[in-house]
């Protein structure tokens, strides 16, 4: 059998297992390239090859754990973003495109304004925490995370892009027990909402840490934590930048104004969801 076979054979297989044909057909590609180390510039010359001896075995092992609705960043053990390669493991929430936004905004609010220091709240694989600080060679940063796992994955991403000599990682619950006045915090927490966890997809409601996913029955309830420990950990003026679910916008809106915050803008992501606050942390007699 060529290589072409057996990944025609696979895509199949994972069609059938309900995942949508063109990403089953993505997927049984991408595993291919993985087990045999190619790339796709090299895939596409040589997929009519005949299969190499080692390969079928090796290549049925990724296919059974995908057809398993193993998401295939955990497959790989990487996933790239804000064009970066992080490492990821079930420890760890798989980086979205979307929340390339929030790397964005706080690249924006640092263009007048640069930050001396920064904090990553929940860090996960570090993905934020490590952009920002290849993106901000200046600045010094803290990553907090409630789990010891998490940290240690984002300790190796830090290291592998050549900042971690600049970046803190605190094991605690958000931002508590920190002192400290940063210039910029950004927070990607849990915000998915407990009673929509059975219509999740299986790859994220059965694979990726519910810790990181599930922010109670409104989704809010992290996020609300945050903005008020927020306040505390910043200097007047700074800036707070945070991701949020679909519908949660006009709550978000609400939070801040009631504590006191300054609302500078919501954006939404390419779907046109609103998805990104910037908010601004006024002086304390104005709160």
């Amino acid at each position: 059998m060529t290589i072409f076979d057996h990944v025609t054979r696979a895509a199949t297989a994972l069609g059938t297992a309900g995942i949508p044909p063109e990403q089953a057909a993505r997927d049984a590609e991408l595993l291919a390239r993985h087990a045999l180390g190619w790339d796709r510039a090299h895939y596409l010359a040589h997929r009519r090859d005949a299969e190499p001896a080692d390969f079928e075995a090796q290549y049925q092992t990724l296919v059974g754990r995908r057809l398993r609705r193993e998401p295939p960043a955990y497959i790989l053990g990487t996933r790239e973003f804000w064009g970066l390669d992080f490492e990821v493991t079930p420890d760890v929430l798989i980086p979205r495109p979307e929340s390339e936004l929030l790397v964005e905004e706080a690249l924006d609010t640092a263009k007048d304004d640069p930050p001396a220091t920064l904090v990553d709240v929940g860090t996960g694989s570090g993905c934020l925490a490590v952009a920002l600080a290849h993106e901000l060679p200046a600045a010094r940063v803290t990553a907090t995370d409630v789990s010891a796992p998490a940290l240690a994955v984002a300790r190796r991403n830090a290291e592998r892009h050549g900042v971690a000599a600049r970046v803190r990682f605190v094991r605690t619950d958000l931002l508590e027990g920190l002192a400290l006045a940063a210039d910029l915090i950004v927070a990607n927490p849990p915000y998915v909402a407990s009673r929509f966890a059975a219509g999740l997809q299986p790859e994220v409601r059965d694979h990726e840490p519910a810790v990181a996913l599930f922010g109670g029955a409104d989704g809010l309830d992290a996020l609300a934590r945050i903005i008020d420990q927020a306040w505390r950990c910043l200097r007047p003026g700074g800036r707070f930048v945070c991701e949020f679910g679909l519908g949660q916008d006009e709550a978000v809106r609400s939070y801040f104004t009631r504590r006191g915050w300054t609302l500078e803008r919501i954006r939404a992501d390419l779907q046109g969801i609103d998805r990104t606050a910037v908010a601004r942390r006024e002086k304390e007699d104005d709160r």
